[in-house]
């Protein structure tokens, strides 16, 4: 089978489209012959070291994380799915390997695929889904009638948070680009404010809840917009933002962490209609490396990047 992996941390050129040999899933794992991968900002930060903590220093290493498809196969354990069952979810952090032909992942990291939501569409809600599931639900307890504020609404991270929001009965404001405002306004967000000239730091509304789904925002902006109850949900942990956390338990960082329960509620949202991402591209596996490439230097789609598999 084929995959893009690279053989040491770097940048773009070290990216190759190779053939390998697809493991056999073991104990609570499954083997998926995916159909469609997302691109998403994670799959460079992997490859470029960011995380070597975490994933190590064996290569070669795959890229990817978000995917769609079809179970080839399942290991001992594993009782929530069986071939044939079309499946969305996500890769395992430390393997990696999306953008390929098949993947083997953890059985609580996939869920069942509705019927009525394609392949396109369900490979694009797993790392955006879970990650706005994680700061709303998990860290902060939105709840019913409650006000959020989500920096970068028009993201995919951040549209899964609108969503999920406006899914929970918040109030929802946000910042975008001029150019997004339609966007934010069909998707639910009440007030918008465009960032580039906006100092966001001097709106007088405060929110329950404040998610930098951009990960650009000042720790002292988030927690400025915050009610004295509130939390400031920040995309972009750091070791000192970890720190900071002790010992103010407003701010809030936030990793994505993919569970079955999340991934069948985003699976249940998405099949109701309520949950849906826009995609801006698609290319063939040959052409990956070009399109993760431009992403990474900066490129903007309306929607989406996406990988079809032959």
């Amino acid at each position: 089978m084929k995959r893009i992996q690279y053989h040491q941390y770097g940048g773009p050129e070290t990216m190759r489209l190779e053939t390998f040999e697809l493991e056999s899933p073991k104990q609570g794992q499954v083997a998926v012959k995916i159909r469609f991968a997302a691109i998403n900002p994670i799959d460079w930060k992997v490859r470029r070291g960011a995380l070597k903590m975490m994933t190590g220093k064996a290569f070669p290493r795959a890229m990817g994380s978000d995917f769609s498809g079809t179970v080839m196969s399942v290991g001992a354990g594993v009782t929530r799915f069986r071939p044939g069952d079309a499946v969305f979810g996500l890769a395992r952090l430390k393997e990696s390997g999306a953008l390929s032909e098949a993947v083997v992942t953890k059985e609580g990291f996939l869920a069942k695929k509705p019927d009525n939501v394609s392949f396109e569409d369900a490979a694009c809600l797993g790392t955006p889904g879970v990650t706005a599931w994680n700061g709303l639900i998990d860290k902060a307890g939105l709840a019913r009638g409650q006000s959020v504020f989500v920096n970068g609404c028009t993201g995919a991270v951040g549209e899964a948070a609108v969503q999920i929001a406006r899914m929970l009965g918040a109030t929802i404001s946000g910042s975008c680009s001029a150019e997004a405002m339609p966007r934010a306004r069909d998707l639910g967000v009440q007030e918008i404010f465009d960032y580039r000239t906006t100092d966001l730091s001097t709106l007088r509304d405060r929110f329950d809840v404040v998610y930098d789904t951009a990960a650009v925002m000042q720790t002292a902006t988030g927690l400025h917009l915050a009610r004295s109850k509130g939390v400031f949900l920040d995309i972009d942990p750091t070791p000192m933002k970890f720190l900071r956390a002790l010992f103010n338990r407003r701010l809030k960082p936030v990793v994505c962490s993919p569970r079955s329960d999340i991934l069948d509620a985003i699976a249940r949202a998405a099949g109701d209609g309520h949950l849906r991402l826009p995609i801006g591209e698609i290319v063939s596996l040959d052409r990956a490396i070009g399109l993760v490439t431009a992403l990474e230097n900066g490129q903007k789609l309306a929607g989406k990047g996406l990988v079809a598999m032959a």
